[in-house]
Parts: C-alpha cells; sequence; structure tokens
C-alpha cells in the first residue's frame, strides 16, 4: 500500500510550490533494529531548511524531516526496546527518510518513549534539540553536577538554546548562564528558562557579557559563530571551551591558543551516521529527558503549531524557520 509524503525533488526557494510537494511512495518494510512508526508530528528545524534550499534536482523523491513524535506499529526482527503501540519520539538520521510522512523507519537505538505528559506536537518539538543540547554539555563540554563556573549561550532562543538552557538549569546546579536575545520579549523568554543573565548578540555581547561575569566565562555554546572567535577568546577564561553547532565561517583559532582554549564540533546525527557502537545512548539520553519532562522540570520549547500533513502546511512552516525570526519550535501536525 502506498503512503503519504511530503518531499524535496529540488531545492528551490520556499515560496515555491515545488519546493516541497505532497508524494505518494510505497510503506517501508522494517530492517532488524528498525521501528516502523506512524508520524503524529513533525517539527523543521534549521537543517531542514538548508537541505531544502541547497539541493540539487533529485532522481527520487526524498523525504525530509528529522523530529518526530508517534506510535510504533511494527518492529523489525532484532528489536528489543519497543513494541507495537507504543508512543515514541525521536530525531532521525541523514541518510535515511524523514518524518514528513506517515510511516517512517527509526532505529530503536535512537528513539526514546514520549513523555506521557505531552501531546505529540509537544513531543515532536524536543528530540533533535534535545539531543543536541545533552551531547553539547555533558559529552563535548564535559560537565557535570558537580561543575561551578559561568556558561554564555550564544543563539539562546533556538529550539537548541532554549532546551539546554533548561538542562542547565535542572542538572548543572553550579553552572550560570548568560543567555543571548536581542529585544525584551526575547530576554523574557531565556530567562523564564533559567538565565542568570541576558547578553545582547547584535549589540555589545562582550560587554554584556562581562557586565555579568566581570571575570570572563568558563564554557561558550554557540549556534551563531561566524565572526565571534575574537569575542569569544576574549570572554573565556584560561583552559575554558566552546562547543559550536552551526557550520561557521570566519574563525581563526590562532586566538585561542594563548589561553589554551579547545574549541568542539556537536553534529547529533554522527552516532546514528557513524554507526558508532554506543549509538543507543541517544535512546538512554532521551528516555531521561523524558522523566525530566514527565515530572514537571523540562518543558516543551513548542511555540507554534501548524495543522495540515501537507506540503503546504510544511512550507509555511519552512518559511518560519528560515525567517530567523522564531522563538522555540515550529511542529506539523496531523
Amino acid at each position: 500500500m502506498p503512503m503519504h509524503a511530503i518531499a524535496l525533488t529540488e531545492g528551490l526557494p520556499v515560496d515555491d510550490e515545488r519546493s516541497l510537494v505532497d508524494v505518494e511512495l510505497p510503506d517501508p518494510v522494517p530492517a532488524p533494529h528498525d521501528l516502523l512508526i506512524e508520524v503524529r508530528a513533525a517539527s523543521v528545524n534549521p537543517v531542514d531548511v538548508k537541505q531544502r534550499a541547497s539541493s540539487p534536482a533529485l532522481a527520487a523523491p526524498r523525504v525530509l524531516g528529522f523530529d518526530g513524535a508517534g506510535v510504533v506499529r511494527a518492529i523489525g526482527s532484532a528489536v528489543t526496546l519497543f513494541r507495537p503501540g507504543d508512543e515514541v519520539w525521536w530525531a532521525g538520521q541523514l541518510d535515511r527518510q524523514g518524518s514528513d510522512a506517515d510511516l517512517q523507519l527509526v532505529d530503536e537505538r535512537i528513539v526514546g518513549r514520549k513523555p506521557s505528559s505531552l501531546g505529540f506536537a509537544e513531543a515532536a518539538a524536543l528530540p533533535l534539540t534535545t539531543i543536541t543540547a545533552w551531547e553539547s554539555l555533558f559529552d563535548k563540554l564535559r560537565l557535570d553536577a558537580s561543575s561551578e563556573g559561568a556558561l554564555l549561550v550564544v543563539g539562546a532562543t533556538g529550539g537548541v538554546g532554549s532546551i539546554l538552557l533548561q538542562l542547565v538549569r535542572e542538572l548543572l546546579p553550579g553552572v550560570r548562564t548568560v543567555a543571548t536575545a536581542s529585544n525584551p520579549e526575547n530576554a523574557q523568554w531565556v530567562r523564564s528558562l533559567g538565565a542568570s543573565a541576558v547578553a545582547n548578540h547584535h549589540g555589545d555581547l562582550v560587554g554584556d557579557t562581562l557586565a555579568a561575569e566581570p571575570d570572563g566565562v568558563d564554557w561558550i555554546f554557540s549556534a551563531h559563530s561566524a565572526g565571534r572567535s575574537e569575542d569569544f577568546a576574549r570572554l573565556l577564561k584560561p583552559f575554558g571551551g566552546v562547543v559550536a553547532i552551526d557550520n561557521a565561517q570566519q574563525i581563526d583559532l590562532d586566538t585561542f591558543k594563548p589561553k589554551s582554549l579547545s574549541w568542539h564540533w556537536e553534529f547529533m546525527f554522527t552516532r546514528p551516521v557513524q554507526r558508532t557502537p554506543d549509538m543507543v545512548k541517544q535512546h538512554e539520553l532521551l528516555d531521561a529527558v523524558a522523566d525530566l519532562v514527565d515530572a514537571g522540570r523540562i518543558t516543551t520549547t513548542l511555540q507554534t503549531t501548524l495543522r495540515g500533513w501537507d506540503a503546504a502546511a510544511f512550507r509555511e512552516a519552512h518559511r518560519l524557520v528560515e525567517s530567523g525570526r522564531t522563538v522555540g519550535k515550529v511542529v506539523v501536525e496531523r
């Protein structure tokens, strides 16, 4: 039986009706570790927008979408973590068809149980950004409950920053956060998520940050790194570190050497694409965050919900994300 999907066939501007199209595709068949999931909601991330805008013409339709929440309908022969009927959330991977479809195959080792306290749209807002934020803090910067110091969050109002601030607030009691925001509404948003102070990244980032942390900061999380290496080097204390999630240009790492500073890249697709032996860590962290959500310690970062499981709804979601003015996450729900 064919399934309905929203697909990319060639890279086009979002206002072109051909940029995302409705298609019919064969129902996918699970491999041994796969879950066949009925997708109930999917969010749109900057990576979706980049793929749509930059793709060459394709020989076959490419289904975009990474974040999703839905219900397991069938399982592969080697699956042990889930069974049909389970409600789940996940962030998918770059080298497989995505979540903008009725059905999706996802490896069980990168899927978590959906928080029971959230609806599907609220849940779909979180997985990709949660994995990115978690790996940034705990795998790359190697922070833990005993860590003490200051963290500058550049891009704090975006999806990753909005969950990262909450993870710091709930799991890193000794870490103070300075969060970037460019207007009073966004400043209120980041403070509500746990930011200790606010800096304007469109203004005097260095001055605002030093006003809050006169001795500088110990770590920086960055979603907007281009041209910021000198600022980061000035703000970081000796032996500090940056973790960046953007494809930044204009980075001069020579500025980092005098203080023995480090630069880390975070790319949440590394584990599933490279098939690393510890892929299951993404399942484990999603389950851990589901527990935090159900305990009322982490809230969804969903801000905009669009309804209508079709190309028009997903084009609108892409338009909103591409504008760069969204706070939190945009989700399309059935």
